[in-house]
């Protein structure tokens, strides 16, 4: 089973890598397009936006599309947009095409997790989550420091051309091994948001949207947050983040996603709040980098797990709304990071990051009862699963 997910972790590399490298690269990318930092950042701003309300359309859209064949069609539209990006000679232009970008990913994420979740077993459907969404927290470990230092010595061009070459390795790796599997899913857009309805699904939704609102205020602008180098803290965030990722799968297995969520949450809200601290000395940077990493990221396959425990009838809707709250929060941390920054300085996105991640403690603390914190995944029904 292990094999067959690999290359889907490969193209959630690529994802991650296009998306989260613009927060390194906000100084080549102002200064080649001739606009401010906090306008650079809007970038992932519009991917944020554009992905979050394409999924659901798209995934409507693409009902009929084998799994398989949705996931080559995903990567492909990724490789043009990145292409498109580095070609791109202005800002508006620039800006265009991100949306396609984030089309591709908004088709290739939530399909993914869906083909992890039919492909495993309900005991292990945590580590598979883990495993598939790692792809993300090694695009942060490895793709975007590596993307930073590249956009510093070649261009922030060259680092897209490496984005959309990631992205054909993924599509060679999907096409090799991953097989075809049935997961439930419609073709009515209506049908998409019907889980809305549903008190527990809007909660995960939430608490996704305000925990990706909290984490990338800080993140999108990291680079007007500190005076040490940037590569080196980034590198330090992103290997935390794997680890965070894949105890996290493991111990949402073993302990139930309830108490990893908040513990994520708390630790990761208190992380954000010393960000002045971290900025004394890169030795301290280095280690308030990895716990912020590793205990944000703890947070994500329980996520997952109980999007898929509260809609076991329809897996890959849930998910995809789950995608798209993330992608919310992302757009929420873009617009307001940068308001911040503009009126109150590096002080005004930090206090700004902190009260969000208060927000989403009180918010689950009050909406996430213990009652419900073992979804029952053996319900998934067996359309979900392999053919």
């Amino acid at each position: 089973m292990t094999t067959r997910l690999y290359p889907l972790a490969l193209g959630n590399f690529a994802v991650g890598t296009g998306m989260f490298v613009t927060a390194g690269l906000l100084p080549p990318i102002s200064r080649d397009l001739d606009v401010s930092p906090s306008a650079a950042g809007q970038l992932m701003t519009v991917f944020a936006l554009a992905y979050a309300l394409l999924s659901p359309v798209l995934a409507a859209a693409t009902a009929r599309l084998s799994r398989r064949r949705l996931l080559l069609v995903a990567l492909a539209v990724l490789v043009v947009g990145n292409a498109l990006t580095a070609l791109a000679p202005t800002y508006p232009l620039v800006m265009a095409t991100r949306v396609i970008a984030a089309a591709g990913a908004a088709m290739f994420t939530p399909t993914a997790s869906g083909v992890a979740t039919a492909l495993s077993t309900p005991e292990r459907r945590g580590r598979a989550l883990a495993l598939v969404m790692g792809g993300l927290t090694v695009a942060s470990a490895v793709g975007v420091p590596l993307g930073t230092l590249l956009g510093g010595v070649a261009s922030w061009r060259a680092t897209l051309w490496l984005v959309a070459g990631l992205g054909v390795l993924g599509f060679v790796g999907v096409a090799a091994v991953v097989p075809d599997v049935k997961v439930a899913t419609s073709g009515r857009l209506a049908e998409r948001f019907a889980p809305l309805a549903d008190r527990r699904v809007l909660a995960v939704l939430t608490t996704q949207l305000l925990m990706f609102g909290a984490g990338f205020t800080a993140y999108t602008y990291i680079g007007s947050l500190f005076d040490l180098p940037l590569p080196a803290v980034l590198w330090a965030w992103g290997i935390g983040g794997v680890v965070g990722n894949q105890l996290g799968g493991r111990l949402t297995d073993a302990y139930g996603p309830r108490r990893m969520v908040l513990t994520g949450l708390v630790a990761s809200t208190v992380a954000l709040a010393l960000i002045p601290v971290a900025n004394l000395a890169l030795p301290v940077a280095l280690v308030w980098a990895f716990l912020w990493g590793a205990l944000g990221w703890l947070i994500a396959p329980a996520q997952q797990y109980r999007t898929v425990g509260a809609v076991p009838g329809n897996v890959s809707i849930g998910l995809g709304l789950l995608a798209s709250a993330q992608y919310f929060g992302l757009f929420v941390a873009g617009i307001t990071g940068g308001l911040a920054l503009d009126w109150y300085g590096r002080a005004g996105v930090v206090v700004l990051a902190t009260g969000i991640g208060v927000v989403a403690v009180l918010f689950t603390l009050a909406t996430y009862r213990p009652a419900v914190d073992a979804p029952e995944l053996t319900h998934v029904r067996a359309a979900d699963r392999p053919a």
